[in-house]
């Protein structure tokens, strides 16, 4: 099978595709045939102290077999995961994942989409909910709001009665708006003249924003990044794999109401290209390594997928 790794530590330069054997699965775990593997910006720099690596933690894909021990999981399942980031990734033809982190696949979306899914999605759900405790009426800010994580940010925090502010490039203003924000701020706007005080802060991006963020908290307030540690107390996290919390987001997914991201899509054998682009900035969305084709399924390499269109609650 085809594998892309790691060597040595660095940028996409030092990724390589290789041939390797097709792994099996042990107890508790499944193999799965992945069709798309999503990736997240800098994760190159993750696994320097276990080099080779496999990079890539979300896939979509189809599972091939199960190991001993494994209820609730068949061959044949369509499904999607945040996998461990202490082990492997999934760009490769074949992955070994725990089965317990796997949850059905939307099939209203394609590979590359659900793909795109499970990262972004649960750290906006566990920044918003478990380490923000958002709640109906309340304000929030949002940093970074038309990446990755901003763009499922926007969307939960006004599903759940939040009244939505997000910072974002002058070009992505109006996808912010679409999304469900109630005011977008330009992210060279001075905070303290633009915003009125807010009940939390939840920061995708770092740098000035992030600590000029405490001013515009009410008393009481909440800051939470996953960018870098923030000031004043604040609370900074890693996403983890929640089975329960992503098979909630895909179902929401699926019915329409969470948008899908933007995507762009490249081969699994271009994926120096692929990550490259990750580290782009101001870009939305996600970048997606298409791994194997399924009907219905045709991605296009380089192309920005076309978004899918519903209405936020």
């Amino acid at each position: 099978m085809r594998v892309i790794r790691l060597r040595a530590p660095g940028g996409p330069e030092q990724l390589a595709v290789e041939e390797a054997d097709r792994p099996r699965p042990g107890p508790g775990d499944a193999l799965v045939r992945v069709h798309a593997a999503a990736i997240t910006r800098g994760e190159l720099e993750w696994p320097v102290d276990r080099l080779p690596a496999i990079p890539s933690y979300e896939l979509s894909g189809v599972v091939e077999e199960v190991g001993p021990g494994v209820a609730g999981v068949a061959a044949g399942d369509e499904v999607l995961a945040l996998t461990p980031f202490d082990r492997d990734g999934v760009a490769a033809d074949y992955t070994v994942v725990p089965a317990e982190v796997l949850v059905a696949r939307p099939r209203a979306l394609g590979h590359a989409e659900s793909a795109a899914l499970p990262l972004p999605a649960l750290t906006a759900w566990q920044a918003l909910f478990d380490h923000g405790r958002l709640a109906a009426g309340e304000r929030v800010l949002i940093h970074g709001a038309a990446g990755g994580v901003g763009w499922f940010a926007v969307q939960l925090a006004r599903a759940a009665g939040a009244h939505v502010i997000g910072t974002a490039s002058a070009a992505n203003r109006e996808a912010v708006l679409e999304l469900g924000a109630s005011q977008v701020l330009d992210a060279a706007e001075r905070l303290e003249d633009a915003v009125e005080p807010v009940d939390l802060v939840f920061d995708t991006a770092g740098g000035e924003r992030l600590r000029r963020s405490p001013a515009v908290l009410r008393s009481g307030g909440r800051l939470v990044s996953v960018a870098e540690e923030p000031p004043d107390g604040g609370a900074f996290f890693i996403v983890e794999p929640n089975r329960d919390q992503l098979a909630s987001l895909a179902t929401r997914a699926g019915s329409g109401e969470l948008r899908a991201p933007p995507i762009d899509v490249y081969p699994l054998t271009s994926a120096r290209e692929a990550f490259a682009r990750s580290l782009q900035r101001g870009r939305r969305g996600k970048v997606v390594l298409a791994v194997a084709s399924a009907p219905g399924d045709r991605p296009r390499p380089r192309r920005r997928a076309a978004l899918r269109r519903c209405d936020v609650p």
